[in-house]
């Protein structure tokens, strides 16, 4: 399996992403004939050699159509930020450009990737100006260039053949930017929302190094912590931004792996927070938890345990990133009636996990697909979606669950060999099928369940 390993010494940006897949070898020329499929403005996806600070690498530009009485087509230009662009339009609403890439003929995980780095940034936008997601309106954003490095940077990793994706902290910069809203301190809102419980690295330099399309890139793609011992480092790639830094170079690299026999086993770190509680109400509980898991916890759950004195309580855990630990410490003393808080470091075994995108009859569900030594192991199709469609058409969540998790096994080819006998379909799996005219087959070691974060 591949991996991508990004180190932003100068930050991150969609172009500087785009740029530095470009550097390891993708075909920009494929990528912008597959772009196509989305029926935007005439644009084209320009790349040049380019070097700072004694390092080379590639510089991507994309250009617009001419507008009237001018000639030649026209760049986007940068100022101090990556993605401070002086369009000539008013970009896009959320709702506007998911219509665009679900009506397309991306690659099926392309697709759903692109969506659900569009989904993190309304989900940014609409926390920061408190508006629903479904309203959210994009200005730089929603503009032709930042689709195109949105959607370009997930189709080039695509290409690559890439499951796993490491990011080493991002330095963030100081000072302000200017967007479309005016003078917003550095990083932006936006940049923090997306960021929030990943590490960050001090820097010397003033701007904006991060900016919302790079954040919600990386923090879509990121699923493994550092790089598995054993990988075998393949290549590097340099992508470099528009604008020049005083102390590095205003680079992101990428460095391309092979994971090897030691890396069979992906494994990260983190901790277990934990107290008993005895005196704070059930409802009070879940309102806690669901706080805990907004605020990045890897998962939330309680058990049933015996205290002194003969109460019956409640142990709260947590798991989660050690970077997170300050902030969701002030949760638990905050929001229950605990007066301390036990911790340990746990070892966590994770399949590798990519989303896909799969159709049914209802409507679009993305599907989160585990993968387990080569090999696809576990399919989950997420929750939120089904329960929104079912909602919509007047079904069960389970109806809409089980036809999204049998249409994920057909478009995966998906035929794993049962342990014992010929297992039927559950009765909703079976009537489902009937009725949508869909045929699939599960196996009992494939019968979906829901299991909480590992």
């Amino acid at each position: 399996m591949k991996i991508l390993h990004f180190q932003g010494v100068g930050g991150a940006s969609g172009d500087m992403l785009l740029a530095a897949l470009a550097d390891l070898g993708v075909d920009l020329q494929k990528i912008q004939r597959q772009l196509a499929a989305l029926h935007l403005e005439p644009f084209k996806i320009l790349a040049r050699t380019f070097g700072s600070h004694g390092l080379h690498g590639t510089q991507i530009d994309v250009q617009l159509a001419p507008e009237p009485k001018t000639r030649g087509m026209r760049s986007k230009t940068r100022d101090a930020g990556h993605e401070a662009h002086q369009h000539q339009h008013h970009g896009r609403s959320f709702r506007d450009i998911r219509r665009l890439i679900e009506r397309s003929r991306l690659p099926d995980d392309v697709r759903a990737q692109s969506l659900a780095v569009f989904q993190r940034l309304a989900e940014a936008e609409a926390k920061m100006h408190a508006v629903l997601v479904e309203d959210v309106h994009f200005h730089e954003i929603g503009a032709v260039d930042s689709i195109v490095d949105i959607v370009g940077a997930c189709l080039a990793k695509h290409a690559l053949g890439v499951g796993q994706v490491v990011v080493d902290p991002l330095p963030l910069g100081s000072g302000t930017v200017h967007c479309a809203h005016g003078v917003y301190p550095v990083p932006a809102p936006a940049t923090l929302e997306l960021l929030r419980g990943f590490p960050v690295a001090p820097s010397d330099e003033a701007g904006e190094l991060v900016t919302p399309t790079g954040a919600a890139l990386l923090m879509e793609w990121r699923n493994l912590d550092r790089v598995p011992a054993g990988s075998c480092i393949l290549q590097a790639g340099h992508g470099f931004g528009h604008r020049e830094l005083q102390h590095r170079p205003n680079l992101l690299r990428a460095v391309l792996l092979e994971a090897g026999a030691g890396a069979a086993l992906q494994t990260d770190e983190g901790l277990v927070l934990e107290c008993n509680l005895d005196d704070t109400t059930p409802e009070l509980i879940g309102a806690l938890t669901a706080q805990l898991m907004a605020a990045g916890a890897l998962d939330v759950f309680t058990t049933p345990i015996q205290m002194k004195k003969q109460r019956p309580g409640v142990l709260l855990s947590v798991l989660c990133h050690a970077a997170l630990k300050p902030a969701l410490l002030d949760l638990i003393f905050r929001g229950s009636t605990t007066f301390g808080v036990r911790e340990h470091v746990v070892q966590r075994t994770v399949l590798a996990r990519r989303f896909e995108q799969v159709t049914t009859p209802f409507g679009t569900v993305r599907v989160k697909i585990g993968t387990w030594r080569g090999a696809d192991v576990t399919r989950a199709p997420e929750m939120d979606d089904c329960v929104a469609l079912a909602q919509q058409h007047g079904v069960t969540a389970r109806v809409v669950y089980e036809t999204a998790y049998g249409a994920a096994q057909a478009l995966s080819g998906a035929q794993e060999k049962p342990r014992r006998g010929k297992p039927r379909p559950p009765p909703a799996v079976k009537k489902t099928a009937k009725a949508q005219g869909l045929t699939h087959r599960h196996h009992g070691a494939d019968t979906p369940h829901h299991h909480p974060h590992p």
